[in-house]
């Protein structure tokens, strides 16, 4: 199972986009609402996840996605249960995925230190301990992470080749007709 969480302010490209293309890949994605199943993005989409935080668990979990935007970066950050399944993702070596703002989510938790990831341009300081690349797309190891909205596609694409192969991903960017 992956799981994308959606906090009130988040950035609806980098949650739907990725959203769309997983399943695209024939893989299994609950969006998760953190403490509400309708949640109001940073541009006023309201989407209705499949999930409340509150129902999320760790059997069969495989990828945690933590999109960017603000105020929903904070309300990720604060959050106890998504600190408790990123903590969990990290320390039994699941893939995570975090794009914009949100890489600051593990980056405030410390679990960044020795890692290459890139961030929007102004979290780099809460990163902390990770070597911030200012790449477009940066991967290290299970952890992927992205700059910005600009580079969704591309986001979800890589998340999809770490689950369903870079042969499916590849499938994928060709019929969504992405260079």
């Amino acid at each position: 199972m992956i799981y994308i969480f959606l906090a009130p302010g988040f950035e609806e490209g980098e949650a739907l986009v990725p959203l769309d293309i997983l399943r695209r890949a024939g893989q299994a994605v609950q969006t998760v609402g953190v403490r509400e199943k309708m949640i109001t993005g940073s541009h006023g989409i309201r989407v209705e996840c499949d999930i409340t935080i509150e129902e999320a668990v760790i059997d069969g979990l495989e990828m945690v996605i933590l999109p960017g935007g603000l105020p929903g970066t904070r309300h990720l950050q604060q959050d106890a249960d998504v600190g408790r399944l990123v903590d969990y993702a990290f320390q039994n070596d699941l893939w995570v995925g975090a794009i914009c703002a949100a890489p600051s989510v593990p980056g405030s938790r410390g679990l960044l230190r020795g890692r290459r990831a890139t961030c929007y341009p102004g979290f780099e300081e809460e990163c902390a301990g990770a070597e911030m690349t200012g790449a477009f797309l940066e991967a290290d190891g299970r952890l992927i992470t992205a700059k910005g909205m600009g580079v969704a596609t591309e986001f979800g694409l890589k998340l999809a080749g770490c689950l369903a192969g870079e042969a499916g991903a590849e499938r994928i960017r060709a019929a969504i007709m992405c260079r």
